[in-house]
């Protein structure tokens, strides 16, 4: 189970708000603001916690009348139309052929500025503000991802029927959230100790993960669906 959160949380750790807008707030010439930066993370870090011990105390009051709908014929029907639903999505929602990752691209250069180019500049405007108007890029910011923390929402899951206590869970889950800011702190500390150097690395990491968000999210829809449909399936 362990080894299985930590590979959530490493999917986790993509994302627009753990890592996409760190490294932006990293790329700025000039000295770095660690200061800064440190709050924007533990704010992240923070809200994920705060929503996760909610999902998580909900979810445990639900766990036993949830399981009993799901072991029935009608409960796993739904379940794997759900998880059929999800598997046609992560094979739809964005294109897997190098054509039509050409297409989108074209697509979105026609409609004007992203959601992701709207965000670099709030980060270029947010450089100027105090620690407040950082706490508060980093709230908007999970705020914008919760719909789509399909990991998240597994670990909890995976936390819910593992058994462990209320105390334990929440350790974990503070394990999991530590663990999703740790590839951002890992940047920073290059950045502090190697200064201009590390700027083409921070360059080549912000257009990966520009480039590849929508297939991330593409393959947690495909691999979730693909898990509530074996789940569904009646064995033997």
């Amino acid at each position: 189970m362990l080894l299985s959160l930590a590979g959530l949380a490493l999917v986790d750790s993509t994302s627009i708000g753990t890592l996409v807008l760190p490294v932006w707030l990293m790329a700025a010439p000039g000295r770095v603001r660690v200061g800064r930066i440190l709050t924007f993370l533990g704010a992240v870090a923070s809200c994920y916690l705060l929503i996760g011990v909610a999902l998580l105390l909900g979810a445990a009051e639900l766990a036993g009348p949830v399981a009993a709908a799901l072991d029935s014929t009608a409960g796993r029907v739904v379940q794997l139309v759900a998880g059929g639903v999800l598997v046609v999505l992560g094979l739809t929602v964005e294109p897997w052929t190098a054509a039509g990752k050409e297409r989108r691209r074209a697509a979105r250069a026609a409609r004007g500025p992203g959601r992701l180019a709207r965000w670099r500049d709030r980060v270029r405007g947010e450089e100027s503000g105090g620690g407040g108007a950082v706490v508060a890029l980093a709230v908007t910011a999970v705020g914008v991802e919760a719909a789509s923390m399909l990991p998240y929402l597994a670990a909890i899951a995976l936390l819910v029927t593992s058994g462990l206590g209320t105390v334990p869970m929440v350790a974990v889950l503070a394990g999991y959230c530590l663990l999703m800011v740790l590839p951002a702190l890992v940047l920073l500390a290059l950045r502090v100790a190697l200064h201009e150097r590390v700027a083409p690395l921070l360059a080549r990491v912000e257009r990966l993960l520009s480039r590849g968000s929508g297939e991330t999210v593409a393959w947690v829809l495909f691999l979730v669906g693909l898990y509530l449909v074996g789940d569904a399936l009646p064995v033997g």
